[in-house]
């Protein structure tokens, strides 16, 4: 195991964790990298920041962010009123991929979802990412449902 530590972001993270989701094919086409940052990254950091089941969470190694993720907590009435816990948002730093630490900020994502009570873990990954598909199979995630999106035009751009 490496010496990796996860804690909440910061404001001043939040270039970097932009870096991270926009280096990618997907992200490439979605994200806006220059700075200053687009205002909607700032507003999105402030209500995840201000609600209590929402966690934007950065990994660290020797002090570089080498990692992000958001880890939300949604209840529901399935289930018996089951809380579950939602991975989105998971990337890597380029230079650090395939060393394990995707699998150590899941595991510790996992083990925060227990500590809270959840009945479940859950998340999505697009379907194109077949590699990201068998690493989360390995991690014991099972494909389970059809995501389906709506794209509202003109909506927080």
């Amino acid at each position: 195991m490496s010496a990796l530590v996860i804690r909440e972001a910061l404001e001043a993270d939040l270039s970097a964790i932009v870096g991270m989701i926009a280096d990618d094919d997907k992200g490439r086409s979605r994200e806006d990298i220059s700075e200053p940052l687009n205002p909607g990254y700032r507003a999105a950091f402030d209500a995840i920041a201000g609600d209590p089941n929402q966690h934007l969470l950065v990994a660290e190694l020797d002090g570089a962010l080498v990692g992000t993720f958001q880890l939300s907590f949604l209840v529901g009435l399935s289930q018996r009123g089951a809380w579950r816990g939602q991975i989105e948002a998971v990337r890597i730093a380029r230079a650090q991929r395939g060393q394990g630490l995707g699998r150590e900020m899941i595991e510790w994502a996992i083990s925060r979802c227990r500590a809270r009570g959840c009945r479940m873990v859950q998340l999505t990954t697009h379907e194109s990412r077949g590699r990201a598909h068998s690493f989360y199979e390995r991690l014991g995630f099972e494909p389970s449902h059809i995501g389906m999106k709506l794209h509202l035009s003109g909506a927080n751009v």
